[in-house]
């Protein structure tokens, strides 16, 4: 893992994790698969809910390794951290708090969607991520659920196939909504 990464990470540190966007993406670009990884281990940790300070850092650095994905095109080198971190977003709440807050674990998942599910004419990736995005529309949390719903419908376009197994699961959060 890049030693910035390793620092920002390692230690929490978030006065140096805005430095993160000062390395060319490809020079970071090997190490966004480990940092994903120490992600997923800091967001799971028993105080990760009420720790600002981790809370920012993984916000910082998901921010700072999907612009890389994007900028790089790596989302296929990537994708299974990616997925490995957004699914276990959902061992968590995600339901937002009475001021229609999301809840830390909620914006992880969000901010993973969007790089994910962006890529829905890459079937390699596509075939990962349908399987967790289908668990996502039961979880109580609509702004997820409206952005997925999205998501999904443009992955059907191109790859149909690949949500048929999971038809009954969004037909019954259609009718949930409803």
């Amino acid at each position: 893992m890049h030693q910035l990464f390793r620092l920002v990470l390692g230690q929490k540190d978030l006065s140096r994790a805005g430095d993160l966007f000062s390395l060319d993406d490809s020079e970071i670009e090997d190490s966004l698969t480990e940092a994903l990884e120490q992600i997923k281990i800091i967001s799971s940790s028993s105080d990760y809910q009420t720790n600002n300070n981790d809370q920012a850092v993984v916000e910082i650095c998901i921010t700072r390794i999907t612009t890389a994905i994007r900028e790089t095109e790596s989302i296929e080198k990537h994708a299974k951290a990616l997925v490995g971190l957004w699914d276990s977003c959902l061992e968590h709440n995600l339901r937002p708090s009475g001021k229609d807050e999301d809840t830390p674990h909620a914006k992880i998942a969000s901010d993973i969607m969007s790089c994910i599910l962006q890529n829905y004419n890459r079937p390699p990736v596509m075939a990962l991520a349908i399987p967790i995005a289908v668990k996502f529309l039961h979880r109580g949390n609509k702004e997820l659920c409206r952005n997925m719903s999205n998501y999904l419908s443009l992955a059907a376009i191109t790859k149909a196939d690949l949500l048929a197994d999971h038809t009954d699961i969004i037909v019954k959060s259609i009718l949930q909504v409803w």
